[in-house]
């Protein structure tokens, strides 16, 4: 039997007790508030839309609420737009319009905040608004997340505007109904392209440039006056335009980072199982290194097409267990290019660039050190993955994918590995720190 749910911060009794809280089964806990909850919570975001044109002002009034989690405004970034809410408010019915009802024959997705719909707007409709495709993403009260999760991509996406940022349109609360209204991304997820065998294999090339544009919106959140965290960093977070261009969505559970002398800031711990780093699960310490980690288990994904949590052969012939993604390629990340190979996606089929996915995978053990403070910066890690773009010597061509290279297949886990799944010493700690040289 589970533990039961508990808030790690006493302002987090505030908004939820243990009745209106659930566990979700990657056991992390996600608060779920009750219908009444919204409609107390209504008239603090009436007042932070009234004061829309003063950042400040919204973040003393209707930011806060009723719950210590939700974020206060960010501040600028030299050379980013970060300014007052430039945002159109819906109503419902509006809404329906543009997605047919809610049509099923719409419905792009599902995530933890609710379904996401496809629709489209006509020119007109507010003023400064471009006819377009959109996608509009409806909160599901029963769900996980809930009016904070909302409120929280209303003031960071209605502030912020990055190239690598997905750019929110609009927001509806309405009643008890809150929606968000987002630009279209008709390339979808990065999950999708991963890990989905009916898309067409992403190229080498093309994980490159999604991997730098991923991390060049990290570091733009991380590089602000007072730190943001993204928190819930992940395949299916980044979403991809018709060019590839990858965008970070999602900003649910993205929260201020530790100002002046603090090193870190301590909350509930929320996520997702694989990506989440292991000292903020432990702890509920929380800071920008948190995020690096994440990026380095997407840089895996991206090598291998691997899931961050993988199935494996269990003792008996049908039992099966879950092994984290860092643990399962620990062992061929160091060894050189021929052990590379083994975990490296096999649709590629050897189109890969040897130079650059030595480089990914010596990034990858530095972003997923097991210290925080062992991790490089994002801007560092921007500059590395720039450094890998155009690189020609594939794989295939200079003889490192023979026809029968051998492959570690999802099974293929030693008893060796085994064993430093269950608890890897320092000794394998050191030997990842060491594998290449420490990333600023």
């Amino acid at each position: 039997m589970g533990r039961p749910w508990r808030p790690v911060l006493a302002s987090a009794t505030k908004c939820c007790a243990a009745e209106d809280a659930a566990v979700a089964p990657d056991g992390l806990a996600r608060c779920r508030p009750q219908q009444s909850e919204l409609s107390r919570r209504l008239a603090s975001f009436r007042r932070l839309s009234s004061l829309a044109n003063s950042p400040v002002s919204m973040a003393a009034d209707g930011g806060k609420g009723q719950s210590g989690e939700t974020p206060t405004p960010p501040a600028a970034v030299a050379g980013e737009m970060a300014g007052p809410l430039q945002l159109h408010s819906f109503g419902v019915s509006e809404l329906r319009g543009v997605t047919h009802d809610f049509s099923a024959s719409f419905l792009l997705g599902e995530g933890g905040f609710g379904a996401v719909y496809k629709g489209y707007v006509d020119a007109g409709m507010r003023p400064g608004l471009a006819a377009q495709a959109v996608a509009v993403k409806q909160l599901n009260a029963a769900g996980f997340q809930g009016h904070r999760e909302w409120l929280a991509e209303v003031i960071f996406l209605g502030q912020f505007r990055h190239p690598h940022l997905v750019r929110l349109l609009g927001y509806c609360c309405e009643d008890e109904e809150r929606l968000l209204v987002y630009e279209f991304m008709p390339r979808g997820s990065l999950e999708n392209h991963l890990f989905r065998r009916i898309s067409a294999t992403l190229p080498w090339g093309t994980r490159i440039k999604v991997a730098i544009g991923a991390a060049k919106g990290l570091a733009f959140l991380h590089a602000a006056a007072t730190p943001v965290i993204y928190r819930d960093f992940k395949a299916s977070n980044i979403l991809l335009d018709s060019e590839f261009t990858a965008k970070l969505s999602d900003f649910g559970l993205a929260k201020m980072g530790p100002e002046g002398e603090d090193t870190h800031v301590t909350t509930r711990v929320m996520g997702t199982h694989g990506y989440a780093a292991p000292e903020y699960v432990q702890t509920g310490h929380l800071n920008v290194k948190s995020d690096v980690y994440s990026f380095g288990v997407v840089l895996l994904e991206l090598l291998t097409g691997r899931r961050a949590m993988e199935h494996v052969r269990g003792r008996s012939a049908h039992a099966e267990q879950q092994v984290k993604l860092v643990d399962w390629t620990r062992p061929y990340l160091s060894g050189g290019s021929r052990r590379l190979r083994c975990i490296m996606d096999q649709r590629l089929a050897g189109h890969y660039s040897v130079k650059g996915a030595r480089a990914v995978a010596q990034l990858a053990v530095q972003c997923t050190a097991p210290q925080p403070r062992d991790r490089p910066r994002m801007a560092a890690v921007v500059e590395a993955l720039e450094r890998l773009q155009g690189l020609k010597d594939m794989a295939v061509s200079v003889g490192l994918w023979p026809a029968n290279a051998p492959v570690a297949g999802r099974n293929a886990i030693s008893a060796k590995i085994r064993a430093e799944v269950k608890g890897a010493g320092a000794g394998v700690g050191s030997r990842r720190r060491s594998a290449s040289s420490k990333l600023p």
